[in-house]
């Protein structure tokens, strides 16, 4: 295979995925991560990605996000092994801040076999799902609902999250990196998660590798805020090193993980 064969398939595994690592390249093409690095350069320089840590994004603006009914089934086998272990980390009396995005969104699928415990969120689907569950206290924030995301956001959102404190805070994001922090896409949404993430008494993080070294456009808050990430064994060990250096416990999930 020469290389501009090579260079339209790592662009066809972008637009299906949204990102690729180095190590994952290197092991379907056999060759090594030098050349790997040298593609990425050039489809850089072409403007037809962006190159992160350990791997290259889609070149779409840091702005753009991609609709939530598109987002689901975006590493859903990863988003799953998350939102199973993710629900261990909950337990019975707690009260929990449950953060809008796909990845919450399988926590609040296995949150439905817990009993006694309240759970705020800014959500519409994760409400849908967890409405008329017996053991859960469903509180949502009210706001105004963003079209497409089916969030809840502005003043009212941010200001019924100011007056509540969680034991928890359970939050998705745009993007993860060590100097910028948390990030997301739409500033509105940034805000409220700011509000959730300042009263609660723990924060985790619930994403999939693909976000790791990601700059989006709106900055939520430093790394400092988070006390533990949950995220898939496709992690740059490397940065998943950075991390733990910063006092921040990360549990790796296998895609692999059943019930």
């Amino acid at each position: 295979m020469n290389a501009h064969e090579r260079q339209k398939i790592i662009l066809q595994l972008i637009a299906e995925k949204g990102s690729v690592t180095v190590s994952e390249l290197c092991e379907r093409f056999g060759v090594s991560d030098m050349t790997i690095r040298r593609d990425l350069s050039l489809l850089e320089k072409a403007s037809l990605l962006r190159r992160i840590h350990g791997g290259a994004v889609s070149a779409r603006g840091r702005s753009y996000e991609p609709p939530v009914l598109a987002r689901i089934q975006e590493a859903r086998p990863a988003k799953q092994a998350i939102g199973r272990f993710a629900a261990r980390l909950v337990h019975e009396g707690n009260s929990i801040a449950l953060d809008i995005g796909t990845t919450t969104l399988e926590l609040a699928r296995q949150l439905t076999r817990m009993r006694d415990i309240t759970v705020l969120t800014n959500s519409l689907p994760i409400a849908n799902i967890l409405t008329d569950q017996p053991g859960i206290r469903l509180m949502l924030c009210g706001g105004i609902v963003r079209p497409g995301e089916h969030s809840m956001i502005g003043p009212v959102a941010e200001y019924t999250f100011s007056r509540f404190y969680v034991d928890t805070a359970f939050i998705g994001i745009g993007g993860v990196d060590v100097e910028a922090g948390l990030t997301e896409y739409n500033l509105e949404d940034a805000e409220v998660k700011r509000h959730m993430i300042h009263n609660s008494q723990r924060c985790i993080l619930l994403t999939d590798s693909r976000k790791f070294g990601l700059k989006t456009f709106a900055s939520v808050a430093p790394l400092s805020v988070v006390d533990e990430i949950v995220t898939d064994d496709r992690l740059d060990p490397a940065f998943r090193q950075r991390l733990e250096k910063m006092g921040i416990t990360v549990h790796i999930v296998s895609v692999e993980e059943t019930d």
